[in-house]
């Protein structure tokens, strides 16, 4: 059996990917972005008979998956998928020019050096940082949120210069240099 076995069902008129994983207890419900679609979590071990109680709960869910379909489809990232090389480039633009100074006023708050900063059109990740060589790279898609979001991911790159990975101290730093930030990485989502 595949590690993840997947299906396709259908629920009046939505289309349900079944998902069987190993480790959950609780059947779960996701409307997973750009496109919206729709997964449905189930334990493995009832993977092959669960096509019932799936059509149960997904009637039951219903309002919420349109809310959150609606959402998902709007949401800039979706809106992102379908732009032109004109619109990529505005973008780049836009996060080119306020990149910089944010980094050169956070540096002496973290005691840190950025090195190269570099510029993506990236589908899933808002930035990464090479700890080794000080080398920053920013989605050009941050253009389309508020610009608390684009500090916000500035400042999770650099914090990454002190503290290489995601475990505990580096949310301590991140913390204690940006309490809010939280709420504008959910701003992301």
């Amino acid at each position: 059996m595949a590690e993840n076995p997947q299906k396709l069902v259908f629920v009046d008129d939505l289309e349900v990917w079944v998902i069987g994983k190993p480790r959950i207890k609780n059947i779960s419900l996701r409307v997973q972005p750009p496109d919206g679609r729709i997964e449905v979590s189930v334990p493995r071990i009832g993977f092959a008979f669960c096509d019932g109680e799936v059509t149960r709960f997904v009637r039951s869910k219903r309002a919420w998956i349109d809310r959150a379909v609606q959402k998902t489809k709007s949401s800039p990232m979706a809106q992102a998928e379908g732009a032109s090389k004109e619109e990529v480039k505005a973008w780049r633009q836009v996060v080119e020019a306020c990149v910089p100074a944010l980094v050169e006023a956070w540096e002496p708050i973290l005691g840190v050096k950025a090195g190269q900063l570099a510029y993506r059109n990236m589908r899933s990740r808002w930035g990464s940082c090479q700890p080794t060589t000080g080398r920053i790279c920013i989605n050009v898609r941050l253009a389309l949120f508020p610009p608390e979001c684009l500090e916000y991911v500035v400042v999770h790159e650099l914090c990454h210069l002190r503290v290489a990975g995601h475990g505990p101290a580096f949310y301590v730093l991140m913390d204690s240099v940006m309490p809010d930030w939280k709420k504008r990485r959910a701003k992301l989502k």
